[in-house]
């Protein structure tokens, strides 16, 4: 391991529930991408960024706006049911297209300072592009590795970007350590299901057990204050992946 590489724990070393084997069926075995599972990290995030900075990620908007996530997500915040009143200092993580961050310069208050980072510069430049405003800043980071001080973000948003880190303990780590006591993060990620499986074939990520995933940011200090439907719907048929309000214990 080289001072510039996160090191991801074997299943054998330092188990946590997150290490534990995931039940899925076996046709989603066979469809889930296992790119992370192959490569070094290094080579895994050279992967991802080859796959943003290409057809894919140029069609990103399009395919948020096609699926509904982009409204869906919209109404999140419009609801206020992750309400951005209050936050001074946001962290909008892998921007993407600036799906998010488009959301954010509606609902959150004039005064915020956000800031999107993602890990491929020609994203963020889509991003710039397509949001028309110099408010934001931007800037190519990668999750695993933030470039900011401890404690320095009061408002974290994190959507669809964990299912690109191998082992999530290092990416919700860094978020943690950037966050203020009491302060929150909207995570949405993608899940171990069908609909999942298919994502993480298309899009070269992996996927996540929702309670699992949950043990794992409660061993990080992370509580998730509320799981979050996009309508009742998805709820029944428990679509849309993981959508979650989670506070940083401390504050």
């Amino acid at each position: 391991m080289t001072l510039n590489e996160p090191h991801f724990h074997s299943s054998s070393e330092n188990s946590l529930p997150s290490d534990r084997p995931r039940r899925r069926s076996v046709f989603n075995r066979l469809l889930e991408s296992r790119w992370a599972e192959r490569l070094s990290y290094e080579q895994y995030r050279e992967k991802v960024r080859h796959v943003y900075d290409g057809p894919r990620g140029a069609i990103l908007a399009v395919c948020s706006m096609l699926s509904g996530h982009l409204a869906f997500g919209e109404r999140l915040l419009r609801e206020r049911r992750f309400d951005l009143r209050g936050m001074r200092n946001i962290l909008d993580v892998g921007s993407g297209a600036g799906q998010i961050a488009q959301h954010l310069l509606k609902y959150a208050d004039p005064e915020a300072r956000i800031t999107c980072i993602d890990l491929s510069w020609e994203m963020l430049r889509r991003a710039r592009r397509r949001l028309q405003s110099d408010r934001p800043g931007y800037l190519a980071a990668d999750m695993c590795r933030l470039p900011f001080a401890d404690q320095v973000f009061d408002c974290v948003t994190c959507g669809y970007v964990l299912e690109h880190v191998p082992d999530p303990r290092i990416g919700l780590s860094e978020l943690a350590r950037v966050m203020q006591p009491g302060a929150k993060m909207l995570l949405l990620t993608t899940e171990d299901n069908f609909s999942g499986a298919w994502t993480s074939r298309v899009w070269c990520c992996r996927t996540y057990n929702r309670q699992e995933l949950r043990h794992t940011c409660e061993s990080l200090g992370l509580r998730w204050r509320q799981e979050l439907w996009f309508t009742k719907m998805h709820r029944w048929i428990r679509a849309g992946g993981i959508c979650v309000e989670i506070v940083k214990e401390g504050g």
